[in-house]
């Protein structure tokens, strides 16, 4: 971390409960109060660098007042305190936790040139140009530091300063990187190397593209949009890692509290809004994103109660690339007002979705961009639905709550011709029916039928005799 240090003279501040005080031999004639917090000090070292004290303390002075109040100084007493010993040329250190505050006190107290050379903005802005605006880390720590200074941090544009230092950097080729950053995960498939040592000797880790995608989950999620706006304006980062920056912002910001804040019944606005915004982030190309992921969003979506249009445009992303999803995935909860373990609804919509596109019905995204059915449609797509959808069938017959309708109908969304075998189906509908036990008995009686060789045609003649709640 960068730091500046300012001034030579001991640091004689002491402290008395709320009462701050210059310990020296010279008696105090003015009092600042900050809040609760109360300044006993000097007028010459203050006004000789502050216009605005020299303002507030000549019409103190007419009313016979020694005490002037700033409560309203950004920052408030440990901001002032560091202007005042700035002012009496203490020894005062300044790095990327304190320096806005101090900055935007200056600001305040108008410690310009104009009322004395080397003054304090002008020390800072020198140290937040040459060091801050040029360190990784410390400009995201002073990006987080500019929502309690709101807002004078945004007037200076150190907002802007902040986001477009993390953005260049994050932007810059991988190869260029030489300073420290956090990075947990695994690299991106691209990036793995099988070849780790070449000749016998181990080659020197590479950078990976998402070196900078954990450092800025720090963000709260105004500035985390900023920020990649910022990247995705600059055009040189891939969709591929501008979607793993949002996977792993989801996962530190969102997916990891919602569940207990919604069955607790707890106000889910920061939530919703967090997912709204990660949604409007997603980049536009179709792989940027794992279909993993985005089935976590929708349902998320779902449990905050999102609104249709957004859980569409979910469905149709989710649509256009449904073969490379789990079972695991597809295993949505239903809402608390259903019987249902599983939302097998929307499991059908996706379903649907991806049917439409794999028939060539192209279905465009709000921003534009379609998925032609030459891209989401093929042989070994088929073939990957059809195991997900067997699966998945698998799981959703363990739900002795789950309507026959719906279970028939999910089986007959995969495609006919790209099953293989249907011992998948077979085991999903012996699953199915030994879950209802009350009438495999009487199934195998009047169908004569094992465990593995009923079809849909047996299940649909069932539904026509039995009623199944």
């Amino acid at each position: 971390m960068k730091y500046m240090k300012l001034g030579a003279k001991p640091d004689v501040f002491q402290t008395e409960g709320n009462i701050r005080f210059v310990a020296t031999e010279l008696a105090t004639d003015i009092v600042i109060t900050v809040g609760d917090v109360k300044f006993y000090l000097h007028k010459f070292p203050l006004l000789s660098k502050s216009s605005r004290l020299q303002t507030l303390v000549a019409s103190t002075d007419e009313e016979g007042n020694d005490e002037v109040d700033i409560s309203d100084i950004p920052g408030g007493p440990s901001a002032f305190e560091i202007c005042a010993k700035f002012c009496y040329g203490m020894t005062v250190t300044l790095n990327a936790y304190n320096v806005l505050a101090a900055r935007c006190a200056a600001e305040f107290l108008e410690m310009f040139e104009t009322i004395d050379k080397g003054n304090l903005i002008y020390k800072i802005d020198v140290f937040l140009s040459s060091s801050i605006f040029r360190t990784w880390k410390d400009s995201i720590i002073v990006l987080q530091t500019t929502k309690s200074l709101l807002p004078w941090s945004e007037n200076l544009k150190v907002i802007n300063h902040c986001v477009d230092s993390i953005a260049a950097k994050a932007s810059i080729d991988p190869s260029e990187v030489n300073w420290s950053y956090t990075y947990n995960r695994k690299k991106l498939p691209s990036e793995s190397d099988p070849d780790s040592h070449w000749n016998g000797v181990r080659k020197q880790l590479t950078v990976p593209r998402d070196w900078w995608v954990e450092d800025i989950c720090d963000l709260e999620m105004g500035l985390y949009k900023k920020v990649i706006l910022a990247i995705k304006a600059k055009g040189r980062t891939a969709g591929e890692v501008v979607g793993e920056a949002l996977r792993a912002y989801a996962y530190r910001r969102l997916f990891g509290t919602l569940d207990s804040a919604a069955s607790n019944g707890l106000d889910c606005t920061r939530h919703r809004a967090a997912l709204e915004t990660i949604i409007s982030l997603l980049p536009p190309e179709r792989a940027s994103v794992s279909c993993g992921f985005l089935l976590k969003l929708v349902r998320a979506a779902c449990l905050l109660g999102s609104d249709e249009a957004l859980r569409g445009d979910l469905v149709k992303r989710i649509g256009s690339q449904l073969d490379r999803a789990s079972v695991s995935d597809l295993l949505i909860p239903a809402s608390s007002d259903e019987n249902a373990l599983y939302n097998v609804d929307l499991v059908s919509s996706i379903l649907e979705e991806f049917m439409v596109q794999c028939n060539g019905d192209e279905e465009a995204l709000e921003d534009g961009e379609s998925y032609p059915a030459s891209s989401v449609c093929g042989g070994e797509s088929e073939l990957a639905l059809v195991r997900l959808v067997d699966g998945y069938l698998a799981e959703i017959a363990k739900d002795p709550n789950l309507p026959l309708q719906k279970f028939i109908a999910i089986t007959e969304m995969a495609p006919l011709a790209a099953r293989p075998t249907h011992d998948g189906l077979y085991r999903a509908i012996d699953m199915y029916l030994k879950v209802r036990t009350y009438i495999l008995a009487h199934l195998r009686t009047t169908y004569m039928i094992g465990s593995c060789s009923c079809s849909c045609v047996c299940l649909l003649e069932l539904n026509q005799n039995f009623e199944l709640k």
